[in-house]
């Protein structure tokens, strides 16, 4: 008696990944569409030849959605969203394989692979003026204020002018890279009045200034590797006329009166003529017609 006995195929394997732990460093700039884990790297194995499902998440929260598989059987990942450094700086993502369908009745086996992703921050932004305001959530963009300052006509100071809200200064906001700035006035100064420090940003005087009229002047602040990274600070200089003396009361001593029981606000009178209200002036020499 001739018997053929034949072995069915029973699903008892879990599938197997080549590397259960993996680490990727990407760079900030990387194009979206770009693979960061090639195929041949994540996909599984199955011992009963079963066809394998993939499944990618994140675990890590607000890191959804910028990374993905190019599909159900396909465990190659890619980059489906532009990063930014100032989000998030590394997330986790749990790669799962199974032998059945999400959503199956049969008795599935299911395999993990965890990678580990470490953002690179990038050379993405260009230098920011400081003191600055942040105007986006994401602090991705810095908004300065324009500088002011004051020269006296027809005198040259022999030091850094004085600025506010402080002196020119610009950092590079890719901190990690931190690239050289270096400074240059590029419209504002027909005359040539002043000079910037190319490294440190300070404002000197090349001669004295002969017009009353108020100079604006446009600073540039631009990364030494990358003369395309750069922005632009406006610098107001006024012009005055130089102070030779200090104010001084017409009086050493001013007396008043005033009434019990009188509501906030209301004048007080000279001492001596209560029909006029107390006034206390001042007088400056540098302006006798005044």
């Amino acid at each position: 008696l001739e018997i053929i006995v034949t072995i069915l195929n029973v699903n008892d394997n879990s599938p197997v990944f080549k590397q259960t732990n993996l680490t990727e460093v990407v760079p900030e700039d990387t194009k979206v569409n770009t693979t960061i884990v090639a195929r041949e790297d994540l996909s599984a194995s199955d011992a009963d030849l079963d066809i394998i499902y993939y499944e990618l998440t994140a675990v890590v929260p607000g890191t959804d959605g910028y990374f993905a598989i190019k599909g159900v059987n396909n465990p190659e990942v890619y980059l489906q969203k532009a990063l930014n450094y100032e989000k998030f700086k590394s997330t986790t993502l749990v790669l799962y394989a199974r032998d059945r369908p999400v959503g199956s009745t049969e008795t599935t086996h299911t395999a993990t692979a965890t990678i580990e992703i470490f953002i690179e921050q990038a050379d993405t932004k260009p230098p920011w003026f400081l003191p600055c305001t942040f105007v986006n959530t994401d602090n991705s963009v810095c908004i300065s204020s324009p500088y002011t300052g004051r020269v006296n006509i027809s005198e040259m100071s022999m030091e850094p002018l004085i600025l506010e809200p402080g002196p020119i200064y610009a950092i590079d906001p890719d901190y990690t890279i931190n690239e050289k700035i270096v400074y240059s006035i590029v419209g504002g100064d027909t005359d040539k009045v002043f000079s910037v420090d190319a490294d440190t940003g300070n404002l000197t005087m090349n001669k004295a200034a002969t017009s009353p009229d108020s100079y604006l002047l446009q600073v540039m602040a631009t990364q030494v590797n990358n003369i395309q990274k750069y922005s632009i600070a406006t610098v107001e200089i006024k012009v005055i006329n130089k102070s030779h003396y200090p104010p001084s009361f017409e009086s050493r001593i001013y007396k008043g009166t005033v009434s019990v029981g009188l509501p906030p606000r209301s004048f007080v009178f000279q001492a001596g003529n209560p029909s006029s209200p107390l006034m206390i002036t001042a007088v400056d020499d540098d302006f006798p017609d005044v």
